[in-house]
């Protein structure tokens, strides 16, 4: 299960995407543990985790108002394998009549306007057409013209699956941009190789999920501006895996990114981490950093 975070603007707030519905259409708001308790035990899970101060369950996300004094840095992990764990056990996430009783605000956060959670086969067979389509005409013609190639491999849970080559695994955040602002029904979109990767067990530990949410809003959205990406490839024990793709592979800097960037960073997220191995085949990556060689390779 990959659960994305987003911020909204609100320091004090931050949205939690579990890449699967939440209530199905409507918005319900809980100011407290006590009326969580009542009507939601998703809710009353995330109450349970010291520094939480409000829950607000949409149609497809969930939004966490923290308490003044708690800090993100420790409330996220916490929060995200609560929420892992709840959808994991198929933990119900509301008790019935809970619409009827608890804050609703009338919205639908972002889902379909006709109630469906996006279970219905027809629906996702004509929002899968519709983003082939803007691929197709839109997108790829840009990622070409880039040296880079897409193809469309699925849309699961409000997930759209690509096999992403070359330089378009750079440009990952801006396709998402575009396919999210006509297709609405888009959560997330996500490399068809790292989606089948990241649905392991080993990849969903406490540990694994707080790498990823480093590498996912710290670390990837920094490196993406000089074309590169960072794949988390797998955690075992004490050592983590990674791989750099695009203008990352190759490059000339590589080890020093890893050794005083992404290795320290991941080190500190996760003290019990002694070790971060780069696996990147960097003899077949074209280096950014060097006008590139006869033949279109770098010289090494």
């Amino acid at each position: 299960m990959f659960i994305q975070t987003e911020d909204t603007g609100n320091p004090e707030i931050v949205k939690f995407i579990p890449g699967r519905g939440v209530t199905g259409s409507r918005t319900l708001n809980f100011a407290d543990a006590e009326q969580a308790a009542e009507l939601s035990p998703l809710a009353a899970r995330l109450f349970a985790v010291d520094g939480v101060g409000a829950v607000s369950l949409g149609a497809e996300s969930i939004s966490i108002t923290k308490t003044g004094a708690a800090d993100w840095a420790e409330l996220r992990p916490s929060l995200l394998r609560a929420i892992m764990e709840h959808f994991t056990a198929d933990d119900p996430v509301l008790t019935p009549g809970a619409y009827d009783e608890a804050g609703d605000d009338g919205g639908d956060d972002g889902g379909d306007d006709d109630g469906d959670d996006g279970g219905d086969d027809g629906g996702d067979d004509e929002i899968a057409a519709k983003i082939r389509d803007l691929i197709e005409t839109r997108i790829q013609p840009a990622v070409s013209q880039n040296g880079g190639e897409i193809e469309f491999r699925g849309f699961e849970d409000g997930v759209v699956l690509l096999d992403i080559q070359g330089p378009a695994i750079a440009m990952l955040s801006g396709i998402e941009n575009m396919l999210r602002h006509y297709v609405p029904e888009i959560t997330a979109v996500q490399s068809f190789e790292e989606y089948e990767r990241l649905r392991k067990p080993e990849m969903n530990t406490p540990e694994a999920l707080i790498i990823r949410e480093l590498l996912s809003t710290q670390i990837n959205p920094s490196v993406a501006e000089h074309g590169g990406h960072i794949a988390l490839i797998d955690v075992q024990s004490d050592t983590v895996y990674i791989r750099l793709e695009g203008g990352c592979q190759g490059c000339g800097m590589a080890d020093v990114t890893l050794k005083s960037g992404i290795e320290t960073a991941i080190k500190q997220a996760v003290p019990t981490i002694n070790a971060v191995l780069d696996v990147t085949d960097h003899a077949g990556g074209n280096n950014p950093y060097y006008a590139p060689g006869k033949g279109g390779v770098s010289p090494v």
